[in-house]
């Protein structure tokens, strides 16, 4: 039975997970790009722009892609129609987490 919904990034299901499940840890290891902590603060940064039209979903896409150009912004929030500033203040707080 489910109990509630909430979106994930696969970095806070890597973590849930644990050793638990080894071989989907390993699969979702290959596509995570952000430590778990380091998802959960930026997470937090994106919610803190104030965009409307970037909601808890679209912020675990970002999280998850993690666009390298305003490009990958766009087809990452298609349903979206941001303003060229807002998609910049993303990909701004989004390079702060690149290693």
């Amino acid at each position: 039975m489910i109990r509630s919904a909430k979106p994930l990034s696969m970095a806070e299901v890597k973590e849930l997970l644990g050793e638990e499940a080894k071989e989907l840890v390993a699969f979702i290891k290959k596509f995570v790009k952000i430590a778990p902590s380091n998802a959960k603060q930026l997470k937090k940064d994106l919610q803190d722009l104030g965009i409307v039209g970037l909601g808890e979903e679209e912020i675990i896409k970002i999280i998850d892609i993690f666009p390298e150009d305003a490009e990958d912004v766009r087809k990452i929030l298609s349903q979206s129609s941001l303003k060229q500033d807002e998609i910049q203040k993303i990909l701004e707080v989004v390079n702060k987490y690149k290693k």
